[in-house]
């Protein structure tokens, strides 16, 4: 059953850190030497900003002073940079005017042309004056970028790959650690109150937590706790939320991982992680082992197994480490699954998993009580009747009606509504159960005709057999991949179905391609019987292989043919003569069940029309609406199966 509430511990979960600390760390590396390069050429270009800038006429009048400071002046284009006596770098800034030269503006180079003994004289009492080509500063940076940004850009993928080289080598050396997620026991935990329905599921579950919480009580009276606790039940039950609350109600640990974490292409990976989780937990003892769908690891062996091969030598060491419990480890595995037919017989015999605890889909009390669960924090109004919800959810999971509950919600918003609505929920409950309705798919007239009478077969041959469920619902809007519906839903919950009940379920899915018969021509009947048909060959073969209720097969089942992951043979397993019998049943079934059908339906042919004309006005028909529709259908005798 599924549970309530899914609060618990937060889950210590590797996030491979090291991986994403190594990209941090290049892409960090990678940004500084963009900034440092930045920073170089504006050092280059910001030089003249820290310099004094002076008038040219200045600079002239004391370089034609033979008393004056003025050591060098560096001319480039129209910048000039003095340097002063005393001084080795430039401490002055001028700009000469951008037209004429300097001599023009009265600058003269007094030592030009003088050498030797001359020139030095010369320049000690006047500036030198050199004149160089301007830099330009934005192909000096071009020219770095040039020889820069393929080193950064080598040395960011350098780090990369090293980094992954790294983390490769990580994993490799905790190759064989377990990746079981670890529960802690804190405040937040599961309990069994917040697990709604199996009340048998929990009271076997209680016997467990008793003995985490007091084991000297059994051990005084000699009493071997069980080792293993195999949870078996249908997807979305809450198996897994049922072993949480296990480990909830006891406060210990919970190490949770499913069986595919522990499959790996080489030989003995498995074998590693399960000795490792088996480790951790009885450190942490007491605790809880919970291994979800068991059934990737401990499926049945066949006589082609080996020792070498990866699945098994997975198995045996499932199988050793359980076998090494003792009362005192105070370790308890957990399993769940929804295939207990495929698990091999040693994990399931006494001393391992001694105890099978059965998690069924919930009845009607329990879908009510988890529908108030997940509406509790939803707004909804009062045409919300949860309890004729629940009625209507016959074999549906929790999980099923979370996400009723959840499409329910995602419908108000879409339609604007401030609160859930009865045709809100209505409508997501025929989205999860069927698909959503395909409102882009136009039907012709002639199509929508057909799919009228299709429906309207199904309908009057479901409502006039006797162990037929009753009609809910009647739609010829294309919803998933159908193009119109019929719905048939039990009046309460049961847990067997009749020989005369399944022949009635056989009969009404034939309805709609005997309708089309009867009203356009048999070889006018189309494709949109092909579903029903389908479902008739898999129902009428299951009632003869599996339920004993064949004709000339009563009370005998047949192997399936599917005997795990692994088979000897490609063939049946029964011989070819056997074969012949079952598939001459299965005609016999289903010529049965369309003599039926047809039956019912010549007989009501009025019946058929009414509701085939209410169908293309309304395009859906109520049980409310099918009242009156249906007044007056009759079961002819040569239809009964019994009085």
């Amino acid at each position: 059953m599924n549970t309530q509430k899914t609060t618990g511990n937060k889950p210590k979960v590797n996030l491979s850190k090291n991986n994403k600390s190594n990209t941090i760390r290049s892409a960090i590396f990678t940004i500084l030497s963009i900034l440092f390069i930045a920073y170089c050429f504006n050092l280059f270009n910001s030089n003249s900003l820290k310099m004094k800038e002076v008038p040219l006429s200045d600079v002239i009048a004391r370089a034609n002073d033979e008393h004056g400071n003025i050591k060098r002046i560096t001319v480039s284009g129209s910048e000039l940079e003095i340097t002063l006596k005393g001084k080795d770098i430039p401490t002055e800034t001028s700009r000469k005017d951008a037209s004429g030269t300097l001599y023009e503006q009265g600058l003269i180079n007094h030592c030009a042309n003088k050498s030797g003994e001359e020139l030095k004289k010369c320049q000690e009492q006047y500036p030198v004056i050199n004149y160089v080509e301007p830099i330009n500063y934005t192909e000096l940076f071009v020219s770095i970028l040039t020889i820069a940004v393929p080193i950064v850009i080598a040395i960011f993928f350098f780090s990369r790959l090293l980094g992954q080289a790294q983390s490769m080598n990580r994993e490799n050396m905790g190759f064989g650690k377990a990746r079981a997620k670890l529960y802690g026991p804190d405040k937040k935990r599961v309990l069994f109150t917040d697990v709604a329905g199996n009340e048998a599921a929990k009271q076997d579950l209680a016997e467990v937590v008793d003995f985490l919480k007091n084991p000297k009580k059994y051990e005084k009276l000699g009493a071997k706790i069980p080792r293993g606790v195999l949870l078996a039940g249908d997807p979305g039950t809450g198996k897994t939320l049922m072993a949480r609350a296990v480990a909830g109600e006891a406060n210990v640990p919970f190490f949770s991982i499913s069986g595919s974490e522990f499959a790996e292409m080489f030989v003995g990976v498995g074998a590693s992680r399960v000795r490792d989780l088996f480790s951790k937990a009885k450190k942490n003892a007491p605790s809880i082992i919970f291994i979800d769908e068991i059934d990737a690891v401990a499926h049945k062996r066949d006589a082609r197994g080996g020792a070498g091969r990866e699945d098994e030598q997975t198995l045996n060491q499932i199988l050793v480490e359980m076998d090494g419990f003792d009362n005192e480890s105070g370790v308890i595995v957990i399993a769940a699954t929804n295939r207990v037919d495929m698990l091999d017989k040693a994990l399931l015999r006494p001393g391992r998993f001694d105890r099978h605890v059965d998690v069924t889909l919930p009845e009607r009390k329990d879908r009510l009580e988890i529908l108030k669960v997940h509406f509790k924090n939803k707004p909804a109004d009062k045409t919300v009747d949860l309890d004729a919800l629940a009625a209507k959810t016959a074999g549906s999971s929790g999980a099923d009606l979370a996400n009723i509950a959840n499409e329910a919600a995602i419908t108000a918003a879409r339609e604007g509504h401030k609160e859930i609505t009865g045709a809100d929920v209505t409508e997501a409950f025929e989205r999860v159960a069927i698909g959503p309705e395909r409102k882009s798919k136009v039907m012709n007239d002639k199509e929508r005709q057909i799919t009228a009478y299709h429906e309207a077969g199904h309908a009057v041959v479901g409502h006039v057999l006797p162990d037929s469920d009753p009609v809910h619902k009647i739609t010829i809007i294309p919803r998933g991949h159908t193009g119109g519906v019929t719905w048939f839903l039990p009046p309460e919950d049961r847990s067997y179905k009749s020989i005369y009940e399944l022949k009635d379920i056989l009969a009404r899915a034939m309805g709609g391609r005997i309708a089309e018969k009867i009203i356009f021509g048999a070889d006018s009947v189309t494709t949109g019987a092909s579903s029903d048909l389908k479902h008739v060959a898999e129902l009428s073969k299951e009632m003869i292989t599996r339920e004993g209720m064949g004709n000339k097969t009563r009370n005998l089942v047949f192997p399936s043919e599917d005997t795990g992951y692994y088979t000897i043979s490609t063939g049946k397993p029964y011989s070819e003569k056997t074969a012949e019998l079952i598939d001459t049943e299965i005609s016999e079934f289903t010529a049965e069940a369309a003599k039926r059908a047809e039956l019912v339906l010549q007989a009501n042919r009025k019946v058929l029309d009414r509701v085939a004309k209410a169908l293309l006005e309304k395009e859906s028909l109520e049980e409310e609406d099918l009242k009156d529709i249906f007044d007056g259908a009759t079961l002819p005798e040569r239809a009964k199966l019994h009085e």
